[in-house]
């Protein structure tokens, strides 16, 4: 089945929960065909508009196999946006390679296997979307590996834009603070996390206090709409961009 023209084909890894889950249903809710990718589905958890793929994104012959099978069901790919990503913390000492290997080749390989498998199927007028974080701005604190992979996603976008620019695809990324998912409070709760002793609730509250310039901390859908705008034909002259949603944590 092809979507009418004006209908775009957008593909979401890690599109079934988080923040990639919130991306997913806006543009689906805006009227656009959406397949998400995950390594495991729950099939009575999501629209049954979606189209669902169980991809594991640390291999780049899946996600290939993903985006040809949304060009061939569909009939184009319009937007790729690579969400699938995981945070955790764990001090310089006890780091090990499993540890950094899950972190890289999700966050890092997974993104730039992504990027590829779009940039193969996409024509001009396309779109990638990289979901990075503030965290690849700047470092923390016990979070050497997630930041090392959050500055990589940031330079595969800004190459990229260069790379993929005279073919018409454009490359930006956005750059969230903490936003209160169940991921995010599943990684908190572990013990080299910045909570420390304190409740992870707490903790966010007083972050928001005391590092935002609005007092608060963004909301999934508010990332999902700064998403949505990078896919936009509003945004056609917006490439190479690392775009902060982090009420104002990191002004820039």
């Amino acid at each position: 089945m092809t979507p009418p023209r004006d209908r775009r084909v957008v593909a979401v890894t890690g599109g079934t929960r988080g923040i990639g889950r919130a991306i997913s249903e806006l543009f689906l809710e805006r009227g656009d065909q959406v397949c998400v990718c995950a390594r495991s589905l729950d099939e009575n958890d999501l629209p049954k508009e979606m189209a669902r793929f169980s991809v594991d994104v640390r291999h780049p012959s899946e996600l290939e196999g993903f985006a040809r099978a949304v060009k061939s069901r569909f009939g184009s790919l319009d937007v790729f946006v690579n969400s699938a990503g995981i945070s955790q913390w764990r001090p310089i000492g006890e780091l090990d390679e499993a540890f950094v290997k899950e972190i890289v080749e999700t966050n890092l390989l997974g993104t730039l296997w992504g990027c590829r498998s779009a940039a193969g199927v996409m024509k001009a007028g396309g779109a990638i979307v990289n979901i990075s974080s503030l965290a690849g701005k700047r470092g923390s604190a016990n979070n050497s590996a997630y930041c090392a992979s959050k500055f990589a996603v940031n330079g595969i976008t800004q190459s990229l834009a260069k790379e993929l620019g005279p073919q018409g695809i454009r490359v930006n990324a956005v750059c969230p603070v903490y936003v209160r998912t169940e991921e995010l409070t599943k990684a908190l709760s572990k013990p080299d996390s910045p909570v420390k002793d304190q409740a992870v609730e707490a903790y966010l509250t007083s972050f928001a206090a005391t590092q935002t310039a609005l007092r608060r901390l963004p909301e999934a859908l508010e990332v999902a709409g700064v998403v949505y705008f990078l896919a936009s034909p509003d945004a056609s002259a917006v490439t190479g961009q690392c775009i902060n949603v982090d009420c104002g944590t990191f002004p820039q």
